[in-house]
């Protein structure tokens, strides 16, 4: 069998471990596709992405395509003579491009497949309420996400957690689990499951502004894991008092007053700050005023009120 020669393609920093334990573990990786660069902060300098910076650490040469079907970026992709590409948080591939490789092309998706499909998979896992969740590695095909899957690794959701603290452990498991899947590509033996499609199949969403507005008409309980799987970001928002509020933490209120209608506050506006749900109530933790930082409840009182 040929020694492999991988393409890995990437962008945020979730992909990063991904690479570096390719690299870390001397498999050939020839080259890295990622974003454009993007201007950035007030002088909009151009800066380059998580994936790039890994890439140039390792002198890997680095692809910035923003057609992925131009001649051009296709004719440098042939060039490079891959036999694998690797493909963790990126854009979706014309088949053109995933299917050029002998060895196919898979992709590191942070779920269990095939639920939560789609483009925020831990978000929705956490808003939903899930106690488990995982990575997949898969072969990408036609319709995304629903390729035949290679591995999979699961991990628990802890009462606790909010987005941020599960990304931290699938970043890291997911790295393992694409180590693990090359390796057994290398060897030319691996499995290579179809996805179960008689099965009622949860989807993860793209997320926008809209979708992270606190509806206080729902369950004191959803609104818990709403804001768990928003938090730190993009952050759950409401508007109090006509201002605009991210939310980034709330619990569940002892409070046992039935009557207000939802979205009724109440607080003394010093130690706490009350709302009520549809059947129940709850005590915002943190939060932050639109211009100003992240803060504690208490914080906020010594200078604001509600």
């Amino acid at each position: 069998m040929n020694p492999l020669r991988i393409i890995f393609m990437g962008t945020p920093e979730f992909a990063v471990p991904s690479l570096e334990i390719l690299v870390q573990n001397k498999f050939n990786v020839v080259a890295v596709i990622t974003a454009p660069d993007k201007p950035q902060g007030r002088g909009q300098k151009l800066v380059g992405s998580p994936v790039k910076e890994c890439a140039l650490k390792y002198n890997i040469p680095v692809l910035q395509p923003a057609n992925l079907k131009s001649p051009q970026f296709l004719d440098e992709l042939k060039s490079f003579d891959a036999n694998l590409q690797i493909v963790v948080a990126f854009r979706m591939l014309p088949e053109v491009v995933w299917s050029m490789p002998a060895l196919g092309t898979f992709n590191l998706h942070a779920s269990l497949l095939p639920q939560y499909r789609g483009a925020a998979p831990i978000n929705w896992a956490i808003i939903n309420g899930e106690k488990e969740t995982g990575v997949t590695t898969f072969f990408l095909k036609h319709e995304i996400d629903t390729g035949s899957i290679i591995f999979q690794e699961k991990e628990t959701i802890r009462d606790s957690d909010n987005v941020g603290e599960l990304y931290e452990r699938l970043m890291k498991k997911g790295s393992e689990l694409v180590l693990r899947t090359v390796k057994a590509i290398e060897k030319g033996s691996y499995p290579s499951m179809p996805q179960p499609e008689n099965i009622e199949i949860k989807h993860a969403p793209k997320i926008f502004k809209e979708t992270c507005e606190i509806k206080w008409d729902n369950t004191t309980y959803y609104i818990r894991n709403f804001v768990r799987g928003l938090s730190p970001y993009p952050a759950a928002w409401v508007h109090l008092n006509s201002k605009h509020f991210k939310i980034y933490k709330l619990s569940i209120a002892d409070k046992k007053d039935p009557s207000p209608t939802p979205g009724t506050i109440d607080t003394d506006n010093k130690n706490y700050l009350y709302i009520k749900t549809n059947d129940g109530w709850v005590s915002v933790e943190e939060l932050q005023p639109e211009g100003k930082k992240r803060m504690s409840i208490q914080e906020f009182f010594r200078g604001n009120k509600i």
